[in-house]
């Protein structure tokens, strides 16, 4: 193909200079913690190969290549690794980004050119099985160092925010109507518990992707790759992580399926969702100050308004209802991207994993903010609680017991339209006495 001019100051090389200079189609970058998962699984596949071939992987080659991984791994190298996510969709160019800058840093080390991108570093590896290991690693390691943690430490906000209003009755509402009485406490259980759950299903939907596509090579054989590579280098790079990975059972469906990351991603959606409806919860409960229902106060972060004077917005809750909004775009994205599969590859991966790691780091992120700047700070406003419970009209189902559902209903109708208590509506249409009523409606002891 020619020669090509690479700056001198980069550890790149020709082949990540061409994508470079071809492939100039917005501004997001390959994502850095893919970049780091190259390294391990770079450092893992020469340490194996020293085990599997020393002939080929001397102790020489290794130590250069473990140094220039280990840098990559740490984030020093970042710099070098310039590349786009709309490049080849099967990630080869970042995959030779990874075997260039490590190669070429490897060398710098060694003081010689001791170390060859595709010979040396890409040994016994494709970018058709390293790309999607990447894609595996990065997935896993971020859920589990980046999202869990957050959702957990917000779980751990709520069970306090449990504890503290427990015997608070309120008004319920189903439909955004009324309804019957319930705890606040056991408001705030809901969100709990199901936050509870998110982390269960992520933490299942994360098992597939402890499987590696790694000693596949190109097409799924594992043509050029030692015999038991593909096991050894699970484990090396468990190792290295910290956490359990495992070779894929079956390399042909490792390369050309990706349903383990639609699965997972499907797990961020749940939680997307649930962060919605909560946000959505808080900030209608804590609408007003004067004209909504003013049930809750959250904390007062900033000025909500250029033109208002004193005027302060739910802000916490409308950042996570956006986040909310993005990952159930990204699990569009991902699921198109995943059916794209054709014969022996999938080519829809850098889009694939670019919007898994955004959910997962926007998840995260957001966790932490709504936590630490509303929900810790969620106050119940114990009087607005005890006149909305009083004032609703649902409170009537105490009554369906004794006076029956029709005349129940006739009890609300009459209240409502005469602008009457249920106690006045329901003595007056005598079906229950004064004392009868008092004796019956108990609106506390409703939840």
């Amino acid at each position: 193909m020619g020669e090509i001019k690479v700056p001198a100051d980069k550890y790149w090389g020709a082949q990540t200079q061409r994508s470079l200079e071809n492939f100039r189609i917005g501004t997001e970058r390959m994502p850095l913690e893919i970049i780091h998962s190259l390294g391990i699984l770079k450092l893992a596949s020469a340490r194996t190969n020293a085990k599997l071939v020393p002939s080929r992987m001397t102790s020489e080659k290794l130590s250069a290549i473990e140094s220039a991984a280990e840098e990559v791994i740490s984030g020093s190298l970042d710099a070098h690794f310039p590349l786009v996510v709309w490049q080849t969709g099967s990630g080869t160019q970042s995959n030779m980004n990874a075997n260039e800058v490590i190669a070429n840093r490897g060398n710098a080390i060694a003081g010689k050119k001791l170390l060859h991108p595709n010979d040396d570093v890409n040994m016994s590896q494709s970018s058709n099985d390293t790309f999607p290991t990447a894609m595996h690693i990065a997935a896993v390691c971020q859920t589990e160092k980046l999202l869990l943690p957050s959702v957990k430490n917000l779980i751990k906000t709520f069970l306090r925010l449990e504890k503290e209003n427990e015997g608070i009755v309120k008004s319920g509402r189903t439909h955004l109507e009324d309804a019957t009485p319930i705890k606040f406490s056991q408001e705030i259980s809901g969100w709990r518990s199901s936050l509870e759950r998110d982390v269960e299903l992520i933490n299942m939907s994360l098992e597939p992707l402890r499987r590696l596509a790694l000693g596949a090579t190109a097409v799924g054989t594992g043509l050029n790759a030692p015999k038991g590579f593909d096991s050894a280098v699970a484990e090396e790079i468990s190792s290295i992580t910290g956490t359990k990975f495992y070779t894929a059972e079956n390399k042909f469906h490792a390369l050309t399926s990706k349903d383990e990351l639609v699965f997972a991603h499907g797990a961020l959606k749940a939680l997307a969702c649930d962060l919605m409806k909560i946000a959505n919860d808080i900030r209608w409960l804590a609408s007003g100050p004067r004209c909504g229902l003013g049930e809750i106060t959250i904390p007062e972060n900033e000025p909500g308004s250029s033109i208002m004077p004193g005027k302060v917005n739910p802000t916490q809750c409308e950042a996570v209802t956006m986040v909310a909004v993005q990952v159930m775009g990204n699990d569009t994205a991902v699921g198109i991207a995943a059916s794209q599969g054709n014969f022996e590859l999938n080519v829809f991966m850098p889009v694939c994993i670019y919007n898994y790691l955004q959910s997962v780091r926007l998840l995260g992120d957001v966790c932490v903010s709504f936590e630490k700047n509303c929900v810790t700070g969620i106050k119940a406003d114990k009087n607005k609680m005890h006149d909305n419970l009083h004032n609703s009209l649902m409170l009537v189902t105490a009554l369906t017991p004794y006076i029956g559902y029709e005349n129940a209903a006739r009890v609300v109708h009459k209240a409502h339209g005469e602008n009457l208590s249920l106690r006045e509506a329901c003595v007056q249409l005598a079906y229950l006495s004064e004392d009868e009523f008092d004796k019956y409606f108990h609106p506390e002891e409703m939840a």
